[in-house]
């Protein structure tokens, strides 16, 4: 199976599903976070929740530095928790590999804290104000919780972006692209 058919697309339940606290960084958890970057990186997203290959526990990868091969500085999140989720609200542009073929414009707090277990068991503390490290944050731990970009959208707004998603996959969209043409 490619890394681009192992993402979890919507509509799947475990994107709406509550996930599990890690009790314990094994080697389990640390092959998870690797196969998670490899598949992130496979399709050019800048960060991946674990339910979105499956896998209902609290673990994030985020990169949204690197270009190619050569410049990575992956994140790796175990237990994320949001401490700070404050400052003007802006709006993003937002994609999602769960939702291939579409973005969707999302209005969320434009700083934030977060505190999380490295894979060491080292907590480690991230902070981003107005950029997208904050934006990509917020987003991959709201999957941890089941909140999708698409939840944060009126009824209308949702709607019409399902649609538009639907209407993406079946041209064709794969994981990563946020647009078709």
């Amino acid at each position: 199976m490619s890394e681009l058919q192992e993402i979890v697309t919507a509509p799947d339940g475990r994107l709406k599903t509550e996930c599990a606290p890690i009790d314990a960084i094994d080697d389990e958890v640390k092959a998870l976070a690797g196969r998670m970057l490899k598949d992130m990186y496979a399709a050019s997203g800048c960060g991946l929740a674990a339910p979105q290959l499956g896998e209902t526990v609290q673990v994030v990868v985020i990169d949204v530095d690197y270009t190619d091969e050569s410049d990575r500085n992956p994140y790796v999140l175990v237990n994320p928790m949001i401490v700070v989720a404050d400052g003007p609200e802006r709006d993003f542009s937002e994609g999602c590999l769960s939702f291939p073929g579409i973005s969707v414009s999302v209005s969320r707090p434009s700083h934030v804290v977060v505190e999380a277990l490295n894979l060491d068991g080292d907590l480690m503390r991230y902070e981003a104000r107005d950029n997208l490290l904050a934006v990509c944050l917020q987003h991959e731990i709201d999957h941890l919780h089941g909140v999708t970009m698409i939840d944060h959208l009126s009824p209308s707004r949702r709607l019409a972006a399902m649609r538009s998603y639907q209407e993406a996959v079946a041209a064709g969209a794969l994981p990563g692209e946020t647009a078709i043409g």
